[in-house]
């Protein structure tokens, strides 16, 4: 009986010192105000980076202690769902734009930034504006863009050299130009890694908005009113089952990174990759490359010189104490986004952080691109709901080993957009 008691008692104490240490901001320890932080880097170079960076702030900051927590991708959109649901967001968090912010913006605990971003203009003004886009939503805007990225499909110079190949604008040249490397003895001019939806989503969300009318893809996208009718659909499926075509089977048995390695050491001569890669290509071996952008439709609907990509940046939950917001300022600084890209190769958005000191001829050329881009057209996965979304990407898994047809997906895809209205 002593020992029930005992328990009873414990449990009591925890509960009460549980209740004292929570607040509706950081927590407090030791006379420190406590800082939870959340992002999606455990590999390197950027786990080291953020580690690095924390620890600098704390020593600026010595009343402050920042709680550091990551896991990858996928796992880190499950694990957001679940820390929104429970209200137990962190206080400074990584994400991506346009509708996975939407999604986050609508649980009503995400802070919004005007007020921040107005009051310190000398930091906020150095944040390229037209990146804000994908973190703004009924006039007001809910996140702080750090990265930048667009894709394009990167091609061996040397090859294309050898076999006097001229860069295609054009899909029908583009198809040519993959004809001509087979003829040259490359089975699988184009690769790419089919195990990831999202690789696919890239190819599908690009090609849609290359044929698709503008307005019926924001209609579609939106999903009020969405029909997914437009017989752009079926051709953009049909235009994605022909690439395929010129992957081969290896493409079905590996990820993205498997075909970046592939490109990398020469092995094959395109492949369909983010500027957040240039780096990452690099590293592989010394192949010299390019790259051109998706190619035009002559009787494409949509921006045909569109740049598929979107910014990623940091978000508050709408309980964070100041300290966060001083910490945000501090990862969106000159000073950290040059060492960013000079650690890990990514293009930043902060003005006067990307130059010839920290970037090479290649990436200066990427981020050039994505500056001056005529429009920018998100990640399909992000730019509308991924129920529907994963459909689109599991079904066109299904294009390249001949177990589904644009028509099927198309159904299903319809099927799916009613059954959420």
């Amino acid at each position: 009986m002593r020992g029930r008691k005992y328990w009873v008692l414990l449990l009591v104490i925890v509960s009460i010192l549980s209740a004292c240490n929570s607040s509706d901001g950081a927590s407090s320890s030791e006379g420190k105000t406590e800082i939870d932080f959340f992002h999606r880097w455990p590999n390197e170079p950027r786990k080291s980076f953020y580690d690095q960076k924390i620890e600098e702030f704390m020593e600026q900051n010595p009343d402050v202690h920042i709680n550091v927590d990551y896991v990858l991708n996928d796992s880190y959109k499950e694990k957001i769902k679940v820390l929104v649901s429970n209200d137990n967001l962190p206080d400074i968090f990584s994400s991506w734009s346009d509708s996975f912010a939407k999604n986050l913006v609508s649980s009503g605990k995400i802070l919004p930034v005007d007020d921040i971003l107005k009051e310190d203009t000398e930091w906020s003004s150095k944040i390229v504006e037209s990146q804000f886009k994908g973190f703004t939503f009924d006039d007001a805007t809910y996140g702080v863009p750090f990265t930048v990225d667009g894709k394009a499909f990167f091609y061996n110079k040397k090859v294309f050299e050898e076999h006097g190949i001229e860069i295609p604008k054009t899909y029908d040249e583009f198809i040519a130009v993959l004809d001509d490397l087979q003829k040259a003895g490359y089975e699988q001019p184009l690769v790419e890694g089919l195990t990831n939806t999202w690789a696919i989503s890239h190819y599908l969300g690009t090609i849609f908005q290359r044929l698709v009318d503008p307005e019926v893809l924001a209609t579609d996208y939106s999903l009020e009113n969405a029909e997914f009718t437009d017989e752009g659909y079926i051709k953009g499926l049909e235009v994605f089952q022909e690439l395929t075509t010129y992957m081969g089977d290896v493409s079905t048995a590996i990820d993205h990174e498997a075909a970046r390695n592939m490109f990398g050491s020469g092995e094959v001569p395109i492949l369909y990759m983010q500027f957040a890669e240039i780096k990452l290509v690099e590293e592989i071996g010394d192949v010299e490359f390019g790259f051109f952008d998706f190619p035009s439709f002559e009787d494409g609907k949509g921006d045909q010189t569109a740049l598929t990509g979107a910014p990623e940046g940091w978000m508050l939950s709408k309980n964070a104490p100041e300290e966060a917001v001083e910490f945000l300022k501090f990862l969106t600084s000159n000073e950290t986004a040059f060492s960013f890209t000079e650690t890990d190769g990514q293009l930043n958005a902060i003005e006067g952080s990307v130059t010839a000191e920290n970037a090479n001829e290649t990436s200066l050329e990427a981020y050039d691109l994505v500056l001056n881009a005529t429009s920018v057209s998100p990640w399909f996965d992000n730019a509308l709901d991924i129920n529907v979304a994963d459909v689109f990407m599991r079904g066109s898994q299904g294009l390249a080993t001949g177990q589904s047809t644009p028509a099927d997906i198309l159904s299903e895809v319809q099927q799916t957009v009613e059954g959420m209205k």
